[in-house]
């Protein structure tokens, strides 16, 4: 936690040396490494200090971006930590990285605290600098790998954090594990967990030692009833009320015990601890000290460490990291003064769960890792692949037990141990390293082969094919492999395969062989019935494949299809017996409309002479194909209908018939229009007719308001998409048989408007305007009206769209007038814009027709050469 809230401060401090804070006038002050050192030490309350001074600084992001710029950093270097940042206050990985050599070449940190950041803050190893002295193995870079994007919120960002840390760690080791590049032991220190951390509030055992700052419990029950707080003062005396001053200083807590007894006794009449005495005391421990020990030697973090005094040495070891990748688990050394108290195997802890070399610590001890001995890489059908660390004299086969035994799958013939000669037995040049084949013994156990550093010990694995087995498949009941005897046959292979289903294909079963070769062979065998029995048995051998065919393999896909007025047309598989009926079924039923007299079947000819593909006939159908059958068998219909008709004969169908349902002719379904605006009765109506017409609806919702404006209906046809239609409406009322009352169809939409007094002029005009209707005005009065046409106006394509919808554009006339359009109440007057090649097109004709001219006039003046 102390490395978390020592963040904010590090890019505080960064931030005062890119930019200046509140004032103009303060100047960027950059502070020295022993500054910064002791900033990190004493101010550990600055978590949130760093969001307080970027909103206190009076620069805007902006201002901050510009002043990294000019110190030659990346601009955008700090917008994670500013307000609104991209990462909500939390930096990515990469801008973190680069924040961090930053502050490392301006000197607010060096290696150490770089390196502790970096692990708190879980970066990748690839963002740690290469001349870290505190990161020294791979194994810790890995480690390090932590994914960064997690929610902001105390315990859950951390335990989060965790999860993900440790995810990582899994897929690494996942990733290594096979080529045994992993050291045996190291990922007991990889988790950060509590699994070594002493329990600070007790119980401790009687073995425990006392010492300053422990604090005891004394109770007393019985004749005197009390409880007393003793607190070992650090002289490691204790005061006991009524007994006076105790000396406790590394005595254990059984040792006190029995001190307390005896000088209690000359205090209290009848005091002891079994269950007859008056008055009973027990004493505990309620509260721990903790000491003070050094890590030092080939760990992650070397230094000193406050653990309790119930803590052992693997609680002061993980603290710590654990050992690097070049530091020993077998001979870690707990010195206390002058002398090795103990000797730690973590091999000890972790292959047998013995911890009696683990001690607890005391104030000043030292737990010394030293550089590994001899390692060995243990790959293949072992159960833990992985690099173990040996002690003298360990053999190959306690190799093995370390790395959890052997797999089933290995091969127990020999093990195959790759080992690099020692100097003295190199020959000539390549002769580095050979492969030694040590044998297992006659009981299936390895020897107690002695090992080298460097060997590699690669367990084989057995063969991967199976043997002693035949393979049965096809139409038989339990298909697959099954074991194989000596002088079995094709039947014995049969039954145990569940024997013949009953559409099994009798001629021919086939049995592919294998070759010495690893080719196949093909045999064949004759089945007598469905009960297995063989014509010819053929006796089987060892990885024979048996193929039992099914007559339904070699069908064709039958099948029978229908379409027309049936609600799920399309094909279904034939089935002997099947009916027009049952297809209709098949097919969801009828739909609305069908014709109910006849359907027509199309079938397969017997003849296919002159091109004949398909021959047709009628079936009678009635109206019981609409209904349910009664549990009577008769056709009945719902309450208040004629009883259906027939039933018809059944039409039995053959394969590949296509039946085609019919529908009634002229039926469809009510047609609907929508009505509305200036229309007495607007609505949605019903089509009487085909042939209604559009002035039919309109006498239909009792004609016009006085208020309307025919010559502005809007007419929409959407089922066709051609979507609005111009229709001149006062022509269509005028004379019903005008070409412009139109037929209507289902779907579409009329809209009578209101009068409108308006024309809308739009487009390159110096001030588009809605213009008071003029009578007899030309389209030219509206633009004039509405200041012109602009500079870049095309006034010879203007057009207007009349309050029908339909387009009228000006009729250019070489000897006569132009044909102007008058625009109508609620019409909209459109000026266009020029092409943007209209210059360069009058550009490029004059050229043309200068070169042509150039060239007329060239053969003008040669044909007056010629003629002179």
């Amino acid at each position: 936690m102390q490395l978390r809230a020592s963040w904010p401060l590090l890019t505080a401090a960064a931030l005062s040396f890119f930019c200046a804070r509140a004032t103009a006038a303060q100047v960027p002050v950059r502070p020295t490494p022993e500054q910064a050192q002791e900033l990190l030490r004493t101010r550990p309350d600055l978590l949130q200090q760093l969001q307080q001074r970027l909103r206190a600084s009076g620069l805007t992001p902006d201002q901050i971006r510009a002043r990294l710029r000019a110190e030659g950093y990346p601009e955008t270097l700090l917008d994670a930590y500013l307000p609104g940042g991209r990462s909500g206050g939390t930096a990515d990985t990469a801008t973190t990285g680069t924040l961090l050599d930053a502050m490392r070449a301006l000197g607010v940190t060096d290696s150490t605290d770089d390196v502790q950041i970096r692990e708190a803050l879980g970066l990748a190893a690839d963002t740690v600098p290469a001349d870290s002295d505190r990161v020294r193995s791979r194994r810790d870079l890995e480690r390090l790998r932590l994914d960064e994007d997690t929610t902001r919120g105390g315990d859950s960002t951390f335990m989060l954090r965790d999860r993900r840390r440790d995810r990582a760690d899994s897929i690494a080791r996942a990733a290594k594990r096979d080529s045994g590049l992993v050291i045996f032991g190291l990922d007991l220190f990889a988790g950060r967990t509590s699994q070594f951390e002493a329990n600070l509030a007790g119980p401790v055992d009687a073995n425990y030692r006392l010492g300053p700052g422990d604090r005891l419990v004394l109770i007393l029950t019985g004749d005197v009833e009390g409880a007393y707080t003793l607190d070992v003062t650090r002289e490691g005396f204790v005061v006991v009320p009524r007994v006076g001053q105790l000396y406790v200083a590394n005595l254990t807590l059984g040792q006190l015990d029995d001190l307390l007894l005896s000088r209690l006794r000359r205090a209290y009449s009848g005091i002891g601890r079994d269950a007859s005495a008056r008055t009973r005391f027990s004493v505990s421990v309620a509260r721990l000290r903790t000491n003070q020990v050094s890590v030092v030697g080939d760990v992650v973090r070397p230094g000193s460490y406050r653990v309790s005094s119930a803590g052992t040495a693997l609680s002061a070891l993980y603290a710590a990291g654990g050992p690097t990748e070049t530091g020993s688990l077998r001979r870690i050394l707990i010195r206390r003064g002058a002398r090795v108290v103990d000797t730690l195997d973590v091999y000890d802890y972790l292959l047998r769960g013995d911890a009696s070399h683990d001690p607890r610590l005391e104030t000043g001890d030292v737990i010394f890792v030293p550089p590994h001995g001899p390692q060995v890489r243990v790959v293949g059908e072992v159960l833990r692949p992985a690099t173990y660390e040996l002690k003298p004299g360990e053999t190959l086969a306690q190799l093995v037990s370390a790395a959890g035994g052997l797999r089933p799958t290995a091969a127990q013939r020999s093990v195959q141990v790759e080992r690099v000669l020692p100097p003295g037995e190199r020959g000539e040049a390549g002769r580095d390293r050979v492969v030694i084949t040590v044998p297992f013994g006659a009981s299936g156990t390895l020897p107690a082969y002695a090992m080298q550093p460097g060997d590699v010990v690669r367990v084989s694995a057995i063969a991967k094919r199976v043997r002693n087995r035949v393979t049965v498949e096809g139409n038989v009941w339990s298909p697959g492999s099954q074991g194989f005897a000596p002088g079995a046959r094709l039947s014995d292979a049969i039954r145990a395969a569940g024997g013949l289903k009953p559409d099994t294909y009798l001629g021919e079963v086939l049995i592919g062989r294998l070759r010495p070769d690893s080719t196949r062979v093909q045999l064949r065998a004759t089945l007598r019935d469905t009960t297995g029995a063989v014509v010819n048995d053929v006796p089987l051998q060892e990885d024979d494949e048996i193929h039992v065919f099914s007559v339904t393999e070699f069908r064709p896909e039958r099948y029978v299809a229908i379409s027309g007025a049936v609600r799920n047309g399309g094909r279904f598989k034939y089935r002997e017996g099947i009916t027009a009926r049952d297809l209709v079924l098949l097919a969801g039923g009828l739909e609305e409309g069908a014709l109910l007299n006849e359907a027509e079947i199309a079938r397969l000819p017997e003849n296919r002479a002159n091109g004949v593909t398909a021959r047709t006939f009628r079936v009678p159908l009635d109206s019981s194909y609409l209904f349910e059958r009664g549990a009577n068998g008769r056709f009945v219909g719902p309450p208040g209908l004629p009883a259906p008709s027939g039933p018809t004969p059944e039409v039995v169908l053959q394969p590949y018939d296509n039946v085609l349902i019919l529908r009634q002719p002229d039926f469809a379904l009510q047609r609907n229009v929508f009505l509305g605006g200036e229309v007495r009765y607007p609505g949605r109506y019903a089509l009487r007719t085909k042939s209604e017409r559009l002035t039919d609806l309109i006498a239909r919702a009792g004609g016009l308001t006085s208020e309307s404006n025919p010559e502005g209906v809007e007419f929409y046809r959407t089922r066709s998409r051609t979507g609005r239609v111009g229709v001149d409406l006062p022509a269509a009322l005028r004379d019903p048989r005008h070409r412009d009352n139109l037929l209507l169809v289902d779907g579409d939409s009329i809209l009578i408007p209101p009068f409108n007094v308006i024309v809308t002029v739009t487009g390159a005009v110096n001030q588009p305007s809605a213009l008071p209707y003029v009578r007899g005005q030309s389209i030219d009065y509206y633009i004039r009206a509405a200041g012109g046409g602009s500079r870049t106006a095309d006034v010879s394509r203007a057009y207007v769209i009349q309050p029908s919808g339909k387009l009228e554009a000006v009729q250019r006339r070489r000897f006569f007038p132009d044909g102007l359009p008058s625009p109508r109440p609620g019409a909209h007057v459109v000026v266009p814009e020029k092409a943007p090649n209209d210059g360069q097109n009058i550009v490029q004709a004059l050229t043309l027709f200068a070169q042509v001219g150039g060239t007329i006039a060239a053969l003008v003046a040669a044909i007056v050469t010629l003629k002179r």
